[in-house]
């Protein structure tokens, strides 16, 4: 086409302002669609199978006027600067995190592709097309005795086959995609939660075995010292060869036991690297031994019905048991009719010139109407299917409820006992170290046998360890109520 009929074709386009007014005309019934009503059974929370109030015996209130779990960021919960840092490091690179911010992404387009059927897909053609006849074929009627060459241009807009939601199956559907978008988001946030706990609790792990295996190697050092010296002893003969051995056996329990917790130290930095999602840097800052680690242990609980709000994963939960109750609205409308309707509204002419020229309009209207007919079992099948579906998730609602007050009422009772146990066991590190210290004098001065010593030094070793277990137990249960009641989605405390 050269500029002429260029310019010719634009003019006569700007002569006919009843184009919009046709191509409308033919997509009027659009309209319907908004006032469509869904048959979506109304929804009742269900009631929540646990006790009103923690169980007796429970420490359920804070000290001190303290933000709940779920306000408090992780940074003011955790103050080692190392862990703060780690988990800063697994919240950019873990890739469980990763998949779950995905998946995020995933639902959300999956429902913007559930609520684009709620508007037509109006898509605008151009089309031209040049035929050669020969000269023994009619048109109109008529032999022509010359071969003939035949163009046509044409231009429209149209919609194919939009569902008129009188019965509310499309806004059903898009409902359903909404809530699965709602729960996949609250997996993610649930996501978080854990990891930052399990972070912590390795990373606690670690220190854990780390400081097994400094008194391991400290018990080590000793009884070997204790061994040369009865070694010597004997040789003199002023011992028995039962103490050598004795001595001996420590020695080599020592060196089994720092095998033991080199090894466990080891695969719980692997563990956390796991978590973390890459090398720990050698730049963090020096870790802070257990005794020096300081937990908010003021947590208020609150009642169990705050579960509901601050738990992500009972939110989302209630977002599928949601996302089923709207399925079931889907399932409902197939059992009436679906209204289809295809229009178009355009220009055709075999001279460009005229394409937009007076009565070179088209348009065509093909409204469908589909009656389900022999699809009443399947309908039927498929609505009890949305049924159960909905009973499956009322089910799993309720044991994230569950699961969620027994974890909180467990960690609320290891609150109430740790610190006692704690206090305990130092007492009794320290009253073994002193038991210790006197039967090795008293052997020395040649008043006991090394059997005192030796049974002095096995049970200081043991409640040494066990107050190291005790402190990580502590600790850990600690991190268990933190994220039990929701805590660790934010980074810092509000108003922080």
């Amino acid at each position: 086409m050269n500029r002429t009929e260029m310019n010719k074709a634009m003019r006569h386009s700007q002569n006919v302002p009843g184009f919009r007014k046709y191509f409308w005309i033919s997509l009027s019934g659009v309209a319907i669609a908004l006032a469509g009503c869904t048959m979506i059974p109304k929804y009742q929370r269900p009631s929540a199978p646990i006790r009103s109030q923690w169980p007796a015996g429970t420490n359920t209130t804070a000290n001190k006027p303290a933000a709940p779990a779920a306000e408090i960021g992780w940074r003011d919960f955790f103050e080692d600067p190392r862990l703060q840092d780690v988990i800063g490091l697994a919240l950019t690179n873990n890739r469980d995190l990763r998949v779950a911010v995905l998946n995020v992404e995933a639902t959300r387009a999956q429902y913007r592709i559930a609520r684009s059927a709620l508007l037509p897909d109006v898509e605008g053609t151009g089309a031209y097309s040049r035929q050669r006849f020969s000269g023994n074929v009619q048109v109109g009627g008529f032999n022509k005795i010359k071969p003939f060459t035949s163009s046509q241009y044409s231009v429209s807009l149209g919609a194919t086959d939009y569902e008129l939601d009188l019965f509310g199956r499309v806004r059903s559907l898009k409902r359903q995609a909404l809530q699965q978008y709602f729960a996949t988001a609250e997996a993610r946030e649930a996501a978080q939660l854990s990891l930052v706990a399990e972070v912590a609790n390795q990373y606690l792990a670690e220190r854990e075995f780390d400081e097994l295996l400094a008194i391991s190697q400290q018990t080590l050092g000793a009884v070997s010292n204790y061994y040369r010296l009865i070694q010597a002893s004997f040789n003199y003969g002023n011992t028995s060869e039962i103490d050598v051995r004795s001595a001996e056996a420590q020695v080599e329990t020592a060196r089994a036991n720092v095998a033991t917790y080199t090894r466990q130290r080891e695969q719980a930095r692997n563990a956390l690297e796991l978590l973390v999602g890459e090398p720990l840097p050698d730049d963090l800052p020096k870790p802070e031994p257990l005794a020096s680690q300081h937990l908010l242990p003021d947590l208020p609980a609150g009642l169990p019905s705050d579960l509901l709000v601050r738990r992500p994963d009972i939110r989302q939960a209630e977002d599928q048991l949601r996302a089923a109750n709207a399925n079931i609205g889907a399932a409902r409308a197939a059992f009436f009719p679906r209204i289809t309707l295809t229009g178009s509204a355009g220009f055709s002419s075999s001279d460009l010139a005229n394409l937009f020229a007076p009565g070179s309009h088209t348009w065509s209207f093909a409204p469908q109407i589909t009656v389900p007919i022999f699809e009443t079992a399947y309908n039927r099948a498929n609505l009890d299917l949305a049924h159960v579906q909905k009973r499956i998730e009322i089910a799993r609602y309720e044991q994230a409820i569950q699961t969620a007050f027994r974890e909180v009422a467990d960690t609320l009772a290891g609150r109430s006992t740790f610190g006692e146990e704690l206090d305990a066991e130092e007492k009794l590190v320290n009253a073994e170290q002193r038991r210790y210290d006197l039967a090795s004098v008293r052997y020395r001065n040649g008043v006991d046998s090394y059997l005192a010593v030796l049974t002095a030094q096995q049970d200081l070793y043991a409640a040494q360890q066990r107050l190291i277990q005790s402190r990580y137990n502590r600790l850990t249960n600690l991190v268990s109520l933190y994220k039990a009641l929701g805590g660790g989605w934010k980074e810092f405390t509000a108003n922080h």
